[in-house]
């Protein structure tokens, strides 16, 4: 991988198709050392960029069902 690297968006398999989804693009992990996140809806709006480790432990307590609505 090269840091020139462009970020491929995904969506969960979860998502329904009512547009209330995110995308992340993790393959930028390890090239660049951060996981930008998207709202799937606004593709050309804003991107969090979240590191590893803290997106890791995000979606360790979503599938542990540790965070609530």
């Amino acid at each position: 991988m090269t840091t020139t690297e462009s970020p491929r968006w995904f969506k969960s398999t979860y998502s329904s198709n009512g547009g209330a989804c995110v995308e992340v693009a993790a393959n930028l992990a390890v090239s660049r050392g951060v996981v930008p996140v998207r709202d799937s809806k606004d593709p050309r709006g804003p991107v969090l960029t979240i590191a590893p480790a803290a997106w890791s432990e995000f979606v360790g307590s979503v599938k542990a069902g540790e965070l609530s609505a």
